[in-house]
């Protein structure tokens, strides 16, 4: 299945009140469940019985201290910085490389203390050699960038908090 087309569906699924939905397509199978730590899905080939390949596309604090210890104490002061500052929080809708600007030499698409409208672009996440323009979903001023450039970025994953 297309990676834009999996992508949707799975913004679908989170932003609606639809609960689970399951595609089977010629080249396989996708299951998306909503619950209460994200948004679930899982893959199979057409021709093989499903075995789940399950990917956290947001993974609980819980959930992560559980399966990595190391990584916890970054991922609760990510969490702690979002929390500490008021605002709404832009996310990744990918994985990918998260840059600041449309090229290296070029300048970056904003600055903390930027103000943006909503559909301004923001930064670019390459995912598998496409940059995807990533959008600011709220007008606002800039008040944390927090991801550094070149990074690599998570779905769900803090990028900006916008006041």
């Amino acid at each position: 299945m297309d990676l834009r087309k999996l992508k949707t569906l799975i913004d679908l699924v989170s932003e609606s009140q639809v609960q689970e939905l399951e595609i089977t397509e010629a080249e396989g199978k996708v299951r998306i469940v909503k619950g209460s730590g994200g948004v679930v899905y899982s893959a199979a080939p057409a021709m093989m019985q499903q075995q789940p390949m399950q990917q956290m596309m947001q993974v609980a604090p819980a959930q992560a201290s559980a399966a990595a210890p190391a990584a916890a104490p970054a991922l609760s002061e990510a969490a702690a910085d979002v929390v500490a500052l008021a605002g709404h929080t832009v996310k990744s809708p990918m994985v990918g490389s998260f840059y600041r600007s449309s090229s290296p030499d070029a300048k970056p698409f904003v600055e903390i203390g930027d103000t943006v409208a909503a559909g301004e672009t923001i930064c670019i996440i390459e995912a598998m050699k496409i940059l995807n323009e990533i959008e600011a979903d709220k007008a606002g001023v800039i008040k944390k960038i927090m991801v550094e450039n070149g990074a690599a970025v998570e779905y769900g994953q803090p990028l900006f908090v916008i006041e």
